[in-house]
């Protein structure tokens, strides 16, 4: 553990002294031992090193208001034990460092893990307002609250010891360090950047998180060149907590299989002698998204509840909370019948087939709604194929293929939405 006054971070290594170094960072709220259930197995055949948010675990409380700030305490920690090269796995803010060290220091970063990230963590005003609680209130409210973000609601109620280890966990954290941790997420926002992301990536998501779930994983895969998308089913935010043993696998073959070879250097630059990739041979585009989820059990015709609830879920995570939300609020007696026939039988029934994936439907329905002219259905859908994991490019080849079986003033309608949506969905915000 470091014993240094500056404002390093506090930190663990397991594994053999001088094995390749993989790095695994933590989420906000919690400590290194949230990857207690991984370690004995990726230590097999690395040094993983675990490293503490300032103020969280007994670390020092030296405030970090930035990601970026972050990113250089953890090269400084490693520059100090002589780590240069580094496989790096991160849940949620820890994933957003991974994410600022592979675009700001990419010659340090052999290989990339993203667990319950996103490119930009809902709105700044969401994390400044629980800064403000927390500097009002203190924690306990956060506290008692997390295991309600953090797990599914089946694994929190049959397993009260982790519940209440993460209430603990939270609580036992230092509140100025917690508000600056908030501060540091309301300021991220890479969405413009993830295509200079040149190492392979693995992106790893919870089916039932509703934080940073598999729409905002589809969106990194999006604009990440070289990624993968893992969707685990029955997890929610901390998914290497609740599904332990479905991220250990993920991650030892990610980084077994995708891990860069480097110059040779310091401690920590060579990766496994099992690694597939040569240096200096350029990696083809990696298909977007590769789901560990299988495909769900068909509902009976008698289960429309089971309908409207999978019909429901797919629909928020295809189209978003905001869009859907809004849909549903403005339904009365008169429209909505309308709304749940659309969400049990379009979405709990045809977007729930298992003969097309989420990309190639979001192909389909662009394709359909250029050649109906339904424009502001069209607009949601091309928010929607960017979270289903198509890139902008991919989105103008549909768009030049409507301008072939559409007609050119259908097309170029769509280009000007498309273009306007594109710009929204990937460029910072003012």
């Amino acid at each position: 553990m470091s014993e240094t006054k500056t404002p390093a971070l506090q930190f663990r290594f397991d594994g053999p002294e001088h094995a390749p170094v993989l790095i695994l960072g933590p989420s906000l709220g919690t400590t290194w031992h949230m990857w207690d259930r991984q370690v004995p197995e990726l230590a097999r055949q690395w040094r993983v090193l675990r490293w503490d948010l300032p103020g969280h675990g007994g670390a020092p409380a030296y405030p970090a208001g930035s990601v970026a700030e972050l990113a250089a305490r953890l090269l400084a920690t490693l520059d100090g034990l002589g780590v240069h090269r580094f496989g790096y796995a991160g849940c949620a803010l820890g994933g957003a460092v991974g994410l600022e060290l592979a675009l700001r220091h990419p010659e340090r970063v052999a290989s990339l893990a993203l667990i319950a990230a996103s490119p930009r963590f809902g709105t700044p005003d969401e994390f400044r307002q629980r800064g403000v609680v927390v500097r009002s209130n203190g924690l306990e409210q956060i506290a008692r609250s997390s295991p309600e973000r953090w797990f599914t609601g089946g694994f929190a109620a049959a397993q009260p010891a982790i519940t209440e280890w993460a209430v603990q966990m939270v609580r036992t954290t230092d509140p100025g360090c917690y508000i600056a941790a908030c501060e540091a997420l309301a300021g991220f926002d890479v969405r413009a950047e993830l295509g200079r992301i040149g190492v392979p990536t693995l992106v790893l998501a919870g089916s039932d998180d509703r934080i940073t779930g598999p729409a905002e994983a589809r969106t990194l895969v999006a604009g990440i060149p070289d990624a993968r998308l893992a969707v685990v089913p029955g997890a929610s935010h901390l998914v290497p907590v609740e599904q332990p043993a479905a991220v250990t696998d993920l991650l030892v073959r990610h980084f077994s299989s995708a891990w860069a070879a480097g110059p040779a250097g310091p401690a920590g630059s060579a990766g496994p002698a099992s690694a597939s990739v040569t240096q200096g041979v350029a990696r083809p585009r990696a298909m977007p998204i590769a789901e560990l989820a299988a495909a769900p059990a068909r509902p009976g015709p008698g289960d429309l509840g089971d309908l409207h609830d999978t019909g429901l879920k797919i629909r928020r995570e295809v189209l978003g909370d905001a869009y859907v939300d809004r849909a549903l609020d403005g339904a009365d007696d008169f429209s909505g019948d309308f709304q749940e026939f659309a969400t049990r039988y379009a979405w709990g029934e045809v977007w729930n087939r298992p003969g097309l994936d989420r990309r190639s439907r979001s192909c389909v329905a662009l394709g359909a709604l250029v050649a109906g002219g339904h424009w502001e259905e069209f607009a949601a859908h091309t928010r929607a194929a960017l979270r289903n994991g198509l890139t902008p490019a991919e989105i103008r080849e549909v768009l030049l293929q409507t301008a072939v079986h559409c007609g050119l003033p259908a097309a170029n309608r769509a280009f000007t939405i498309a273009q306007r949506v594109v710009r929204e969905e990937t460029m910072p915000q003012e």
